[in-house]
Parts: C-alpha cells; structure tokens; sequence
C-alpha cells in the first residue's frame, strides 16, 4: 500500500500539532497560564479548605460527579472504538458504496482500512485515559476518607496527606484532560476520510478552538476576575 504525498503531509501535520499543543500547555511555561493550570491551582485551594472543615460530604458528593463525569466518557470511548471497528470490518461494503457516489472520497480498499485503523488506535488511546483517570478519581476519594480531622490540620501529617491528594488529585485531572484532548483531535481525525485538505483544515480548526478556550475564553477570565 502507498500513500499519496498529501496524506503523508496531512497525516504528519495533524500528528505533530497535536504534540506540539500537548507539550505547550504540560511541558512548557506557556503552558502554566492556561485554563487547566488555574483549575490546578484551585484543586490544591479545594483541598487546603476541605481539611478545615469537620463534615465532607459535600466534598465527597462533587468527587462522585467528577467520578460520574471520567466514567461517562470512558463509556462512550468504548462505542466509539466499536463503530471504529464497526469501519475496519466493513470496508469492502463502504468502498463499494463510495465508488457510487459522485464525491472525490478515497475509494481504494487498503487507504480505508488503514484510516479506519487509525481511527481505533486514537479512541483506544481515548478510552485508556478516561479510565485511568477514573481510577484515579477512584483513589483521591479513598484519600479524602483518609484526610485527618480538622482539628489535626496543622500537623505534619496532615500537609505532608493533602499534599499527596493534591498531586494524585492533579494526575487525575490531567489524564482526564488528555482524554478530551484525543476527542478533539479525533473529531479532526474524521476529516482524513473526506480527504487529506479536509484533514489538514479539520487540524487547524481544531487547534484553534481548544487553544482560544485554554488561554481567551469566559471561563478563564472567570478564574482570573477580569472583565468580561
């Protein structure tokens, strides 16, 4: 199987913006004043001000839903990686099917199939961060039944625990927001099957957006008290 240049080009173009942008906002300084570095810094607020308090059950209710939240896109990880497969099993059915239609849509068999693969390989990768980051969820609530009572919050034992939440709370939020990341790509991903040009324009639409949410958008001038 050969490659036509253009999707060698689009295909490398989408891989690298989306490595390019997960470095950006994990790696680098840049990325420290995005919206998910804030939410960083008030997961540690959060859990400096719930050892103050004597009853957590509100605590623990907001930890469910975020639980609710990682287990709801692993979900639907999962359907999408069927439906991916759904694509790979019936290839010959929707390449014959494209052959009739009056659209420039690749139509050869083993470029299908090999997108249809990608496919898969992007919600698997999907599907594992959304679960792990459950898991992870999992373990910060089972760190908030341990937290020690409010009246120990000035011991050693008690910053040296909330200093463990917060990290594993912190690791939990980032796997939950490289699953999302894989989303948007894969959303980007979808317009490799119209044609490499619609790939390259997907990419670029979609750095655009997730981008302007991370560093112009409402929420995080919300978080930082500026006007609107």
């Amino acid at each position: 199987m050969s490659f036509d240049p253009l999707d060698l080009v689009a295909i490398g173009i989408f891989v690298v913006a989306w490595a390019s942008y997960a470095i950006t906002m994990e790696w680098t300084r840049f990325g420290r004043g995005a919206l998910n570095s804030q939410m960083d810094e008030i997961r540690a607020i959060w859990m400096r001000r719930m050892l103050r308090r004597e009853s957590r059950i509100v605590d623990a209710q907001i930890m469910a839903a975020l639980q609710n939240g990682a287990a709801f896109f692993a979900s639907t990880s999962l359907l999408a990686i069927g439906a991916a497969l759904t694509l790979v099993r019936s290839t010959d059915q929707v390449v014959s099917v494209l052959s009739t239609l009056p659209l420039s849509l690749p139509t050869a068999r083993e470029l299908w199939e090999a997108k249809a693969v990608g496919l898969v390989v992007i919600f698997v990768y999907t599907f594992y961060k959304f679960a792990w980051s459950y898991r992870l969820f999992n373990y910060v609530a089972i760190m908030l039944g341990a937290t020690p009572p409010a009246a120990e919050q000035g011991s050693e034992e008690a910053e040296r625990h909330i200093r463990r939440t917060t990290r594993l709370f912190r690791s939990a939020g980032l796997h939950f927001n490289r699953g999302q990341r894989a989303l948007f790509f894969a959303l980007a991903y979808l317009g490799w099957f119209v044609g490499p040009w619609v790939l390259i324009a997907a990419t670029v639409a979609v750095v655009l957006v997730v981008w302007h949410r991370q560093y112009a958008s409402d929420s995080l001038r919300a978080l930082r008290d500026e006007p609107d």
